[in-house]
């Protein structure tokens, strides 16, 4: 009875040594799957903050290097206007300048011989401002006069500052010599060739 019962003792703890070390290995194995899987997921989650970061880090070069990019052309849009209204400026000057001098009253007869000389132009009529007409009247009428010029008109109109108009054909054609068309005339001439020297600059 003694053997008996001593083998089912020790039947007993084997199964108990065999149950312990089964539920170990279970155990073990559960927290080696587990810790695979937190070390996947952990390198996973790395890789995606690492490929968030790096877009993110191309996103923000590239809208660095765009706003750079506008800042440059803004800044020679704006050198390129400040260079065309300064060209303005400077053609404005010389216009008024000139239309202020002596040589004024020249402008006007060349221009009135070059257009009596045309055999379809009648009727022939120089406008200017009242205080030019004044000015420059007696003068302009004695040349024309002497250059035998005949049929040219004298008349005053305030609409523009500087400069003349002529009208021929009892008005029936403008030409003008304004101070400001002959402004805008010059600028839009030199504009493309100042855009042109720019880019030639670049």
């Amino acid at each position: 009875m003694e053997i008996q019962l001593q083998a089912l003792i020790d039947q007993i703890k084997r199964d108990g040594v065999e149950a312990a070390v089964a539920e170990a290995e279970s155990v073990l194995k559960a927290a080696k799957e587990e810790a695979e899987k937190i070390i996947s997921d952990a390198k996973a989650e790395a890789e995606k903050l690492l490929i968030n970061a790096k877009n993110e880090n191309d996103r923000m070069v590239k809208s660095s290097e765009d706003a750079i990019r506008q800042a440059g052309r803004n800044l020679l849009i704006s050198f390129r206007e400040s260079v065309a209204k300064e060209a303005n400026a400077i053609v404005s000057e010389n216009v008024t300048a000139v239309y202020s001098s002596d040589a004024f009253a020249q402008l006007v007869l060349k221009a009135v011989e070059g257009w009596a000389g045309k055999p379809d132009a009648e009727d022939i009529s120089v406008v200017l401002n009242s205080e030019d007409l004044k000015a420059l009247e007696d003068t302009l009428l004695a040349v024309l006069k002497d250059k035998m010029v005949k049929g040219v008109t004298l008349k005053a109109n305030d609409n523009f500052d500087g400069g003349f108009r002529i009208a021929v054909n009892e008005g029936g054609a403008y030409y003008d010599y304004s101070a400001q068309a002959v402004v805008d005339m010059l600028s839009n001439y030199l504009s493309p060739k100042v855009t042109a020297l720019l880019k030639e600059a670049e």
